[in-house]
């Protein structure tokens, strides 16, 4: 079981950035799987996720209105759309797979990917 999180970078305020979790060794879509990001110093914080059998979706109110979970079960990848990303959302973000307790809590999760770091600065 494998997770690999891509497409963080550099960008300003405003601008937008699409991450992937893109899964190998099971199939991603009968699991519900979570964002989460951790900045330095402070605690890992869940993001966003979504569910496996009727696709609900669930955000953190800090992301909601400008961040987007998707599903593509033929790639076997989650995607996380940002859009008019701020300086606070700056941080490492990861994918994983939930196993049990609140869907936004780390706590919850196992099978952690490498994370993919997000910079938003001017």
């Amino acid at each position: 079981v494998q997770l690999v999180e891509s497409g963080g970078g550099l960008v300003q305020p405003g601008e937008s950035l699409r991450l992937s979790c893109a899964a190998s060794g099971f199939t991603l879509n009968y699991n519900v799987i979570g964002w989460f990001r951790q900045a330095p110093g402070k605690e890992r914080e869940g993001v966003s996720c979504i569910t496996s059998k009727n696709v609900t979706t669930y955000y953190a109110d800090s992301v909601k209105d400008r961040f987007t979970i998707s599903r593509d079960n033929a790639k076997n990848t989650v995607y996380l759309q940002m859009n008019n990303l701020k300086p606070e959302d700056t941080a490492v973000y990861y994918c994983a797979i939930y196993y049990s307790g609140g869907y936004l809590e780390a706590s919850g999760y196992d099978y952690w990917g490498q994370g993919t770091q997000v910079t938003v600065s001017s």
